[in-house]
């Protein structure tokens, strides 16, 4: 198995590959994520849904990240190649490192089983939160 520690290393292993910029999928996972949001703002958190809503946010974040690299004409593999994107093509290595401890906790929680504790669950939600509405504004409706 291949270790993809830059875009470079994406590029190279075709994890990234160039597409034209599709603005309108983009537009639609944008869409998406936008009323996944809605839907979830509307569940009253709690230690027994936290985790649950914490899954929804991230994929929320995923949709919005494909949503960019397919703006600018990428077509992106993994989740470790949109970090790599935001670290290393966008310059935003603040950014990367809250995407990427929010990818570990999900690959925790949906590969391995470790469920959040409550407090945990709370603190990433929110940085989850603070990442998605950074990224909005990277991107031009």
């Amino acid at each position: 198995m291949n270790k993809q520690s830059s875009w470079k290393d994406c590029i190279s292993q075709k994890l990234a590959i160039t597409i034209s910029p599709d603005k309108a999928k983009a537009k639609s996972l944008i869409a998406t994520a936008r009323a996944r949001i809605e839907f979830i703002t509307k569940i009253k958190l709690e230690e027994s849904n936290a985790n649950f809503v914490f899954e929804n946010y991230y994929s929320s974040l995923l949709e919005v990240m494909h949503a960019i690299v397919l703006i600018k004409g990428f077509k992106v593999e993994n989740h470790v190649c949109l970090g790599h994107y935001l670290r290393d093509i966008l310059k935003e290595e603040k950014l990367f490192r809250m995407f990427d401890d929010a990818r570990s906790k999900r690959n925790g929680l949906i590969y391995y089983g470790q469920r959040m504790d409550f407090g945990t669950a709370k603190d990433i939600i929110e940085k989850v939160k603070g990442l998605l509405s950074k990224l909005e504004c990277m991107i031009k409706d």
